[in-house]
């Protein structure tokens, strides 16, 4: 009995569109983008934080990009190596989609919750030869003058 009021309750539930959750491995991570902008539409909850970015209208990459210090991580990563290929995107979307890391992570890191009109920078990663949509799967994010390593828990 109890197993058919599941089924029943299950089936009335309504239906609602499901968002796609991309592992690391759907994104090319031979080719760090570097993005800037405006944040929007932020949406602090799990399965990851997300918001999408209004580029800057002048977006280029910092001087000095290469030699900004990167945070440990608890896992491997080059971060220095990462920062010194970043390179800006070849598509020319003015709205990126973002996806940043879990809440319990971004609280590790102790990143304040974004807000709308927030400036900050990243470098990620998208989709191989920028096909589909304009997503970037975040490694560092650089809000101020803090830079955050989004990959794993900090070291």
């Amino acid at each position: 009995m109890q197993r058919r009021q599941l089924l029943i309750a299950a089936a009335a539930l309504p239906l609602s569109p499901a968002f796609a959750h991309h592992g690391w491995s759907s994104f090319d991570q031979n080719r760090p983008i570097y993005l800037a902008g405006k944040a929007r539409k932020v949406a602090w909850r799990n399965p990851h934080a997300e918001l999408d970015l209004e580029l800057d209208s002048d977006l280029k990459l910092p001087a000095d990009l290469a030699r900004r210090p990167v945070p440990a991580q608890s896992a491997s990563v080059d971060g220095a190596g990462l920062l010194a290929r970043a390179q800006l995107p070849a598509r020319t979307d003015k709205v990126w989609h973002i996806e940043l890391a879990p809440l319990t992570r971004m609280e590790a890191w102790k990143v304040a919750p974004l807000r709308d009109g927030d400036a900050v920078a990243m470098v990620g990663f998208t989709f191989a030869g920028e096909k589909g949509d304009p997503i970037l799967r975040v490694e560092y994010l650089m809000v101020g003058a803090q830079t955050y390593g989004l990959r794993s828990s900090p070291a």
